[in-house]
């Protein structure tokens, strides 16, 4: 573990996995040393902002390097979102040809994981999920879309996650969801906070004309 001052009110723990920042985030949320404000995870690191008028960055790292994050226990998720998706995307047979599996068979696996939102980032509300059956590890396009449309269901590399807008994007598209997963009138916008369980559900129904000529 590492600690590296960040500006005047926060400092950045790097760890080792994602493994370890949820262990440490579980540990400093449930009980946070002084002055804690927020936290932020991500894929290698969690960021703690706080109020320098009661806390400081020295006697915070003094606090992050005495937690023992392997007694740390991870909080069961409160819910677990259920998140329909119709197996379409543009690079399923592709994903199948790379992983030697038929696309069914990555429909499969990929409806049989248990996710876990670990962190959230690129873009509002999109979170990144992990859980992903390690047979569907894939790296990113070669060459990233300019527009990828809200709702697509996408891997790259361990994660999975879903496009919350039309946006650019280099992971490869399993498929679309109508759920939307980001509303800022909201409160909160997202379900998809870090820690939530997810499951992804074939959605086997037919679109309709309308949401058939959206996704044309």
């Amino acid at each position: 573990m590492r600690v590296l001052r960040c500006g005047s009110d926060a400092v950045l723990i790097e760890v080792e996995d994602a493994e370890q920042v949820q262990q440490l985030h579980a540990a400093l949320h449930a009980a946070p040393p002084t002055g804690v404000t927020e936290l932020v995870p991500a894929a290698r690191t969690v960021l703690v902002r706080y109020d320098p008028a009661v806390a400081d960055w020295q006697r915070l790292r003094a606090a992050v390097t005495a937690l023992t994050l392997a007694e740390a226990a991870v909080a069961a998720p409160a819910e677990t979102v259920r998140i329909p998706v119709r197996y379409d995307g543009p690079d399923l047979a592709e994903v199948a040809r790379a992983t030697g599996l038929t696309p069914r068979q990555v429909v499969e696996r990929h409806t049989a994981a248990h996710y876990r939102v670990a962190f959230c980032g690129f873009a509002p509300g999109f979170a990144y999920l992990t859980g992903l059956d390690p047979r569907l590890h894939v790296p990113r396009r070669a060459e990233p879309r300019t527009r990828v449309p809200a709702g697509a269901v996408a891997i790259a590399d361990e994660y999975t996650g879903i496009y919350p807008r039309q946006s650019p994007g280099g992971w490869q598209l399993l498929g679309t969801t109508a759920l939307t997963l980001w509303d800022p009138t909201a409160d909160p916008p997202t379900r998809l906070r870090p820690g939530t369980a997810v499951r992804f559900v074939e959605d086997e129904s037919e679109p309709d004309a309308e949401e058939g000529s959206r996704s044309a």
